[in-house]
């Protein structure tokens, strides 16, 4: 049976998708593709109407009905029963709240970040550390206190996600190709060894995003291949990257939180005017945004090893991204305003004409050097493989069909990571999707580009963070 026509799963209750974006869209023909469950068991509840000729070209339930604090409850509870499924695929309702209220009542969940009631990513009465990703990760890791509770999988998207995923093939590649014997390890404990005798010291969520359209950008338009409202949201709030037992200078603008896990820090600067050094195979090297995402601190969480109570290992971990260069333009633009959003915004789809999204993850500090590992999708592949969707958007809605199926089969596993969860069976569904799988070793650091010219703060030691961030 062809990949594309798989039935990978039989849900007998009913699915309610909040939110209807360009994930939701995209997202909706793999539901029906690879689920096996009634059409009329599926339905919409969203805030506008962008997504409203899609649904109803499939044939699916949409209401529109914006959810706020004050009536989630009530509206939720009415459209939700024991054994159905809640697939999170909105902006500014708190992942934790829903993630309570399934709970309550019985219901499976998925979400692909973890969001806060709208304003919470900008609200100057928080410290930029209570307004942070790891704040907000900290909140639904208080919810892990019941493991056999109706799963619910927070933080599924590409990335964060997918990426998880990725990780943990790149290392069982990389001990095959360093000659490491080694299986997939059963435990978290032996994960975060495996990365250690490997010598893995940093960890990229490295993605270069070559989208290009027929339409220019606008002055006073904000452009991107996915969620702008996310975009904004995300680059507005400070830096976030976990941080590694390899690193001995904590930057100047940097700080530890105050409480949680402790394995991540924060700059006090906007992710969006915060730029690193980083490597993709298609494009080389390049600056990417350092972008707040749960990935960077789920991973160096989840890979921590420790002694005593004592941390013993832990790598950095951090996202640099490249977004299409028309959304490069809207973020140059956004920073000159004082970050205020521009009042028109266009989701690039159909006049997309050419370009690739590479996302993958990019190991550094092991007996080869660096070693990339990840998804080339083209805007051609993308559109012959899944209507409605982009390169971006097919990386992120093929990792979200993983999640919703690896949760139909695991109904009672709690409140999960994607570092917890099978990373082979995720990768089983979503890489018919995710166009060429490509793994490539490289001797680029960051130090490389960095010649007698440059009059910045240069350590010998190539995987400091230092070296990585362009100042």
């Amino acid at each position: 049976m062809a990949a594309n026509t798989i039935k990978h799963v039989s849900f007998p209750g009913r699915l309610l998708m909040l939110g209807c974006g360009s994930i939701g869209q995209g997202v909706l023909p793999l539901l029906l593709r690879h689920i096996d469950m009634p059409l009329e068991n599926i339905s919409i509840l969203t805030s506008d109407t962008r997504g409203s000729a899609v649904a109803a070209q499939f044939g699916i339930a949409e209401e529109i009905l914006p959810i706020t604090r004050e009536n989630y409850i009530d509206e939720l509870t009415m459209r939700l029963a024991p054994g159905d499924f809640l697939l999170n695929l909105s902006v500014d309702i708190s992942s934790v709240a829903l993630v309570k209220l399934c709970r309550t009542l019985g219901v499976l969940y998925l979400d692909t970040c973890v969001e806060p009631w709208a304003g919470g990513y900008t609200d100057l009465s928080l410290t930029p550390s209570q307004r942070s990703n790891y704040a907000l990760r900290e909140t639904a890791l208080a919810l892990m206190d019941d493991a056999s509770a109706p799963t619910a999988v927070v933080a599924h998207g590409a990335n964060p996600g997918l990426v998880s995923h990725f990780v943990k093939q790149a290392l069982l590649n990389l001990a095959r190709d360093t000659s490491v014997e080694t299986q997939a390890p059963a435990t978290r404990t032996g994960w975060g060894e495996l990365a250690r005798n490997l010598g893995v010291k940093v960890i990229h969520i490295a993605e270069r995003d070559t989208q290009i359209a027929n339409i220019p950008k606008q002055r006073g338009e904000f452009v991107n291949t996915w969620s702008i409202d996310g975009f904004i949201g995300e680059g507005c709030q400070p830096a976030e990257l976990g941080w590694g037992t390899h690193e001995t200078t904590l930057p100047a603008d940097g700080a530890h939180h105050e409480s949680g896990c402790d394995a991540a820090i924060y700059l006090q600067r906007p992710g969006a005017s915060t730029r690193v050094r980083t490597w993709t195979p298609m494009e080389g090297p390049f600056h990417g945004f350092l972008i707040t995402h749960n990935e960077a601190i789920s991973i160096a969480d989840y890979f921590t090893l420790r002694a005593d109570n004592t941390v013993t290992y832990r790598p950095t971990v951090h996202y640099a991204y490249h977004p299409c260069d028309d959304a490069v333009l809207s973020i140059h633009e956004l920073a000159g305003k004082n970050w205020e959003a521009q009042k028109t915004q266009r989701l690039m789809q159909h006049e997309i004409i050419s370009g690739v999204d590479e996302l993958g993850v990019l190991l550094m500090g092991h007996a080869k050097g660096a070693y990339w590992y990840g998804s080339q999708l083209s805007i051609d592949d993308a559109r012959a493989l899944c209507p409605h969707n982009n390169a971006t958007s097919l990386q992120v809605t093929a990792a979200v069909l993983g999640g919703v199926i690896w949760a139909m089969e695991n109904p009672r596993a709690g409140v999960v990571e994607a570092d917890h969860i099978n990373h082979a069976r995720v990768l089983e569904i979503a890489l018919p999707y995710l166009g060429t799988m490509a793994g490539e070793y490289s001797n680029w650091t960051p130090l490389l580009e960095r010649g007698v010219l440059f009059a910045e703060d240069v350590d010998t030691d190539p995987w400091q963070f230092k070296n990585f961030r362009v100042v």
